[in-house]
């Protein structure tokens, strides 16, 4: 079932444990799936943090998975020059969060840390295990939020790795959408 029209104006609100700010950006929801809902992210999109901010140079499509899963995923499209894009460097960006929740147009998760990348030459790797470790201290995230993050880096691993969708193939039909949007 669609959320909003595709073409609808979002924002990506995400936070670390206890509120901390983090990345923050702004999109364009393109409809949704099986899957789950399907944001738009063109190139020139403001990425924004405290402290850091960028424009991409590349367009994203993002996925916010069904079924209250803890991740929210980016498939990344190279530049027209045939660049990749540049602080990402992977072809598909899965950060474990805590599940998504929607509040009108704006979309708002808690970034756990751990993430799993699909870099372009089609190595799958678990990233940023140090931070998630540190964190689990400085922060003190609860033992189910910690087992959860864990769990869903696995799975996301594994499924990636096995080439079952949605990292198969899925993020084209909605690259071609964002395109017509443009």
């Amino acid at each position: 079932m669609e959320r909003f029209e595709a073409g609808r104006p979002i924002t990506v609100a995400m936070t670390k444990w206890g509120g901390r700010p983090h990345w923050h950006w702004a999109g364009t929801y393109l409809g949704a799936d099986d899957e789950g809902d399907w944001l738009g992210y063109p190139a020139g999109t403001r990425y924004a943090k405290p402290g850091k901010a960028f424009d991409a140079d590349w367009v994203s499509v993002g996925l916010v998975p069904r079924h209250d899963a803890a991740h929210l995923t980016v498939f990344n499209r190279p530049t027209a020059t045939g660049d990749n894009p540049g602080p990402i460097n992977a072809e598909i960006y899965v950060d474990m969060a805590t599940p998504a929740v929607w509040e009108d147009t704006v979309l708002r998760s808690i970034d756990l840390d751990l993430d799993v990348v699909k870099r372009w030459d089609g190595a799958v790797e678990i990233i940023d295990q140090d931070e998630f470790e540190e964190h689990q201290l400085a922060y003190g995230y609860p033992p189910e939020i910690i087992t959860m993050a864990e769990e869903s880096a696995e799975r996301v691993y594994d499924a990636m790795s096995s080439g079952l969708a949605p990292y198969a193939g899925s993020a084209e039909r909605w690259f071609a959408i964002l395109d017509s949007l443009a």
